[in-house]
Order: C-alpha cells, then sequence, then structure tokens
C-alpha cells in the first residue's frame, strides 16, 4: 500500500541521522535539488518521531512534490509531517555549527517531552555554566517552572528561547523585563534559524541569523544588540497592593541585615511593628521614602493612601512599601495597642445641681417611646469639636470619600465638612481648591479622583471643581463650567473608576480619558447612517489612494533609516528617563514598516494589514518629521 501523505521533512543517511533536509515543493527546483545531491537517501528517521522506513522523494508538475514511504514498509505512525517537522533537526544542527566555527565546547541534544522528540533542543555550555532550551512544544507556567529548576541544577544560569507569542512568553516578560525569542525560515532545502530578543514596549524584535550570533560567558550574543546581554534579569521584588488602613510604630533597637532584597535606590529600610486592619501586630520590615523625614520611634504613625507588600521568589521573605504617613495622637495610638499609653476614659462633666421639678400629671407622661433621642445630636456636637490639623484634615477627607467612592455615592460638601470640624471652617474658595488638590494628590493614571464626589450646597457638581481638574493636570478641564455636559459625563465615567478600585467586587479600572471627550448624543439609527457615510467616504478615499512610501527616493530611504536608527540608539543610552508612549511606540513601529515597504518592489496589495496601508500613505516628509519630534523629546530628557 503507498502512502500518500504530505511528507515534507527526512533526514539523509540512515533511520539514526539527524541530518534534516526538506524536499523543495516545485518541481523544477527538485530536479536542481537531485542534480546536486545524485546520492542522497532519504528515511523517515526516529529523530523526527518516524518509523525508520525508507522514503522516495515524489515530483509533480501539477502539484505539490512530497516524500513517500516505499510500499511494503511498515505502518507509520508519524505525528508531523510538514516543514516544520523537523526545526529541532535545524536548530541541532544550527547551534553545533557554531560552536564549531567559534572553537567552544558544548553539548546539544534534542529533548522528548511527551509529543515527540522535538519538544526542545538544550545547549550546554559547562564553561560558563550555563544552560540554553530551545522550546518548540506548547509549555504551561507550572511546568517551565518545573523544568527551570532542574535544567538549573548544575549550571548558575538557563537561558529559555521561545518560537511562540504566548501566555509564557507574556510571563517571562513581565518576570524579567525581556524574552529571547527564536523563528525559522525556509530557504531551499534549509530551515534557516534566527535569533531576536523581545522587550516591554520596544519596537518590533530585531532578528538576527544564528550564524551571525556569538556564544560567550554572558550565553548567546546578536549582533543587532551589540555583543552585550540583552538585560539584566529583573532583581527587584514584585508588588502586591495591600487593602485597608495600616498603622505602624518602627523598632530603633532592631537592624536590617545588610544586603537585603528590598534595599533600593531612593529608600529607606527599617524594622517595625506592623497592624493591618484586623489583624494581629507582626514583626515587618519597612520601605520608606529617603526623600522624607524619618519617624521616630516615639510614635504612632498610619499609612497614607495604600501600602504595598513586597515578595521576592526564594525564601527572601517579604517587605511592606509605603510612601506617605502622619503620625497618630496619643488617644488613636493607644487604640492600635502599639503604645504603651493607656486609654483614659474621658474626664466626667461636673454633675449639674438638682433642681426642682414640677409634678405633673400620669395623664400628661409623654410614654418612653416616643421621647425624640439626643444621641445624633450629642454625637455631631462632640465630632464638631475635634480639631484636626491640615495634614489630618486631608486623611480624613481622602477616607471618607474613598468610602464614597466604593458606593458611587455622592457627598455634600456640608456634609464633609461636619465630619472634619473646625479645621476647614471658613475657608476661601481658592482655599477650597488647594485642600481638594492636596486630597487627590499625587493623581496617578490608575487612581480616580475623590473630589468629582462632592456635591455643592445646591445639589449640582462643586462649583470649583474644573479648577481643582485644570490644577490636578487633567486635559481639557480648563474653562469649564460646573453645569457642562461634558464635565458631567466625565464625572460620571471617574465614579465608575471609584467603583471599579474601591469596591466590594474590584475590577480593571478602566483608563482615564479628556474631560473633552465627546460623549455619545446620537441615536443607535443615526450612528449607522453616520457608519454608512463614513464606510462610503473611506471607499471613495481607497480608489484615490497613493503609495507615497514606495515613490521614495534612494536619498529618502536612507535619511528615514539613518534617523531611525538615531532614535532607537538614543532610546537605549536614555533608559528609564525617557518615558515611552503609545505615540512613540506607534511612530517607531510605523517607521519600521515604512522602511520595509520602501525597499520592496511588489506593487500587489493584497492582505495588506491597516499598519502597511497607514505607511504606504505616509511620505518621507512626514516620517521624518514624526521621528524628529521623538529625538527632541529625548534629547530634553538628557538636559534635565
Amino acid at each position: 500500500m503507498l502512502d500518500h501523505r504530505l511528507v515534507q521533512t527526512a533526514v539523509i543517511g540512515n533511520s539514526k541521522s539527524d541530518h534534516p533536509v526538506i524536499l523543495p515543493m516545485e518541481a523544477s527546483e527538485l530536479e536542481a535539488w537531485r542534480r546536486r545531491h545524485p546520492k542522497y537517501t532519504y528515511w523517515c528517521g526516529y529523530e523526527l518521531g518516524g518509523c525508520g522506513a525508507k522514503l522516495m522523494d515524489r515530483l509533480y508538475r501539477d502539484k505539490v512534490c512530497h516524500f513517500a514511504h516505499v510500499a511494503g514498509g511498515p505502518t507509520c505512525g508519524r505525528a508531523a509531517t510538514g516543514e516544520t517537522s523537523a526545526d529541532h533537526l535545524f536548530i541541532k544542527r544550527g547551534l553545533r555549527r557554531l560552536l564549531d566555527k567559534q572553537g567552544q565546547r558544548g553539548e546539544v541534544r534534542t529533548r522528548d517531552l511527551g509529543s515527540g522528540p522535538g519538544g526542545a533542543v538544550d545547549l550546554h555550555l559547562p564553561a560558563a555554566r550555563r544552560r540554553l532550551r530551545f522550546q518548540l512544544s506548547p509549555l504551561a507556567y507550572r511546568g517551565w517552572r518545573t523544568a527551570n529548576l532542574d535544567l538549573g541544577d548544575d549550571v548558575d544560569e538557563v537561558d529559555w528561547f521561545f518560537g511562540t507569542d504566548g501566555p509564557l512568553t507574556k510571563e517571562i516578560l513581565a518576570r524579567n523585563g525581556y524574552a529571547l525569542r527564536f523563528r525559522l525560515e525556509t530557504r531551499g532545502g534549509e530551515r534557516r534559524v534566527y535569533i531576536g530578543t523581545q522587550t516591554h514596549g520596544g519596537p518590533s524584535v530585531r532578528w538576527d541569523p544564528l550564524e551571525d550570533c556569538r556564544i560567550e560567558q554572558a550565553g548567546l550574543l546578536t549582533p543587532s544588540g551589540g555583543g552585550e546581554p540583552p538585560l539584566a534579569r529583573r532583581t527587584e521584588p514584585f508588588t502586591f497592593p495591600l487593602a485597608g488602613p495600616l498603622a505602624f510604630a518602627l523598632d530603633e533597637g532592631a537592624v536590617v541585615t545588610d544586603g537585603s532584597p528590598f534595599a533600593s535606590e531612593g529608600r529607606r529600610l527599617a524594622v517595625a511593628d506592623v497592624r493591618p486592619a484586623g489583624s494581629p501586630i507582626v514583626r515587618a520590615v519597612l520601605s520608606l521614602p529617603e526623600d522624607t523625614p524619618p519617624p521616630s520611634a516615639a510614635h504612632v504613625y498610619r499609612v497614607v493612601d495604600r501600602a504595598s507588600m513586597l515578595v521576592r521568589e526564594g525564601g527572601d521573605g517579604w517587605a511592606v512599601r509605603l510612601d506617605r504617613f502622619v503620625r497618630l495622637d496619643a488617644r488613636e495610638a493607644a487604640r492600635t495597642g502599639l503604645t504603651g499609653l493607656r486609654l483614659e476614659p474621658p474626664e466626667k462633666e461636673p454633675t449639674p445641681a438638682p433642681r426642682a421639678v414640677q409634678p405633673v400629671r400620669p395623664s400628661h407622661v409623654t410614654p418612653p417611646s416616643t421621647v425624640p433621642s439626643a444621641t445624633p445630636r450629642k454625637q455631631r456636637a462632640k465630632e464638631s469639636a475635634v480639631v484636626l490639623t491640615r495634614d489630618q484634615a486631608v486623611v480624613r477627607a481622602r477616607e471618607v470619600l474613598t468610602d464614597a467612592a466604593a458606593e458611587g455615592r455622592p457627598l455634600r460638601w456640608s456634609d464633609l465638612r461636619a465630619q472634619l470640624g473646625k479645621s476647614i471652617k471658613g475657608m476661601s474658595q481658592r482655599e477650597l481648591v488647594d485642600f481638594l488638590v492636596e486630597v487627590d494628590s499625587p493623581l496617578w493614571d490608575s487612581k480616580p479622583v475623590l473630589s468629582v464626589l462632592l456635591l455643592g450646597d445646591k445639589g449640582g457638581l462643586q462649583p470649583c471643581l474644573p479648577r481643582v481638574l485644570h490644577q490636578l493636570g487633567i486635559a481639557g478641564a480648563q474653562g469649564l463650567s460646573p453645569d457642562s455636559p461634558l464635565l458631567h459625563a466625565w464625572v460620571k465615567q471617574e465614579r465608575e473608576r471609584g467603583i471599579a478600585l474601591y469596591g466590594t467586587s474590584p475590577r480593571a479600572v478602566p483608563p482615564r480619558r479628556p474631560v473633552t471627550t465627546p460623549t455619545r448624543t446620537l441615536t443607535a439609527q443615526q450612528w449607522r447612517h453616520v457608519g454608512a457615510s463614513l464606510r462610503d467616504v473611506q471607499q471613495h478615499k481607497s480608489k484615490q489612494e497613493r503609495t507615497t512610501a514606495r515613490h521614495a527616493t534612494a536619498g529618502e530611504r536612507r535619511q528615514v533609516r539613518a534617523l531611525y536608527e538615531s532614535v532607537q540608539a538614543k532610546m537605549s543610552v536614555t533608559g528609564r528617563p525617557f518615558r515611552r508612549t503609545k505615540r512613540t511606540n506607534r511612530v517607531m513601529r510605523l517607521a519600521h514598516t515604512w522602511l520595509a515597504l520602501t525597499a520592496e518592489a511588489s506593487e500587489n496589495s493584497a492582505n495588506r494589514s491597516p499598519e502597511q496601508a497607514q505607511a504606504l500613505r505616509t511620505s518621507a516628509a512626514e516620517m521624518l518629521a514624526e521621528l524628529n519630534a521623538i529625538m527632541a523629546e529625548l534629547q530634553a530628557v538628557k538636559a534635565q
């Protein structure tokens, strides 16, 4: 019985060979291949998961050429027969050639991870105490963790190379800040191996042929990386937010050991007794900002905003990171149990002298159930009598507004003022703006604005809210009226962000939008008409579209390429001080696509991606202007 499967890969020489080959698919290419290699014999090799039988090359002019098993051979259970089924052998051969080329000593082996002999390829470098793993079969996080521990038993470092961009690759990116990648391309009867490095927010991966790389003490180094390791592995701890208030008291007698994994630039470490909300007191290491006065061991402090837990893998323990804290008064400190002071009962007011009571008749006595209780009035009087400092008033306002944000419940300014007492009594409008700005500072993209929950005395938005938002740096807030529909729509979205962050069921916080973002005011039918009109305009435009990128001159291409490479080099030197935005990443991807398209001669527009279409519409002058804008930002960061 003949085998009619399209077998594209085989090994040369014998069934145990690891010398792979891909049969050319075109008849003319196969004829040339036969003339160049007349003595080759082909086998369904064991290294391919095959049966070990001999194969014949089939030449067809009306369909794809392929290998076929010789008639009368054993039944073959080989699962993968396509051109990628021998990738592990091409990687193995490429690594061996690289070792021989550089005179290095190393061992290359293929691994069967349960789905065949092509699950992975390992390169062991004993002199560098390093192991390289090329992962071809799918792998989950737990499997990767187990394999990483096994591979690292006899070496100092394990470098993982991944062929696909999946959940595990994203996990490695989050852990190390980079991921090593590989891919293969078919060239005649070969599969050529390429190596690249993927980084967070970086430009598209730049691929280098494996034969152009170098093997050194630091691992596999690519030419595009300048002959240096891609990045340092992540050393800082992972951060998890802590919910609820937290109080602490420093212990001056305890010393943090040198070389703590939680030490970082701009921070100081201290040992303290920490009391999370509703939990027992625990001993912990605190990471405090170095540019603020250190807390005193004689007092108890409460953390402002949320603290974070720092965790390191490998049994290094944990620490608490906090940025802002306020000192508690004696009574509040005593309630935490972190101080030796006793919580004394309040002094009793002197009992007034008894006075004569006029007798009343029983028929006029009010039943006890109808006597109005005086407790709420006394409680309000007690609260209003509390005098808070400015810092305490800010912290208290945050707490009250955070509780309201969890429910999406607005709060009248008069109600908040009653809870803050005399500390904010008689504030002018300017002082109120400064106070609310301090309540919402510092403002992060993931943190909702709490001031949007405040209502004026007449029930509308707080009249000074646009000024508060402007001082906080919210785009589009300047000059708006408190009655503006745009402002009301933005406030509604910001309150929903507060529910997402502080609610009983926390969820992902959507990004903050500018205040001037237009809201949907048309009906569904009107929006359908608008969409149809836009599609007609787009179709008309596409007919008249000119591919300006393809008509760029050689000089213009050289200018764009030189500026693109200068920006890339400047980014790598500037490092962290330069914050890459979505616009920066978009321009760099567009420039990369533009350069690739200008080098092509084909005008075929089939299967063109939206990014390629945009690049085709971009002229060289526009591309240079975009890249020059990024270069100006980089130079401004360096000047600081």
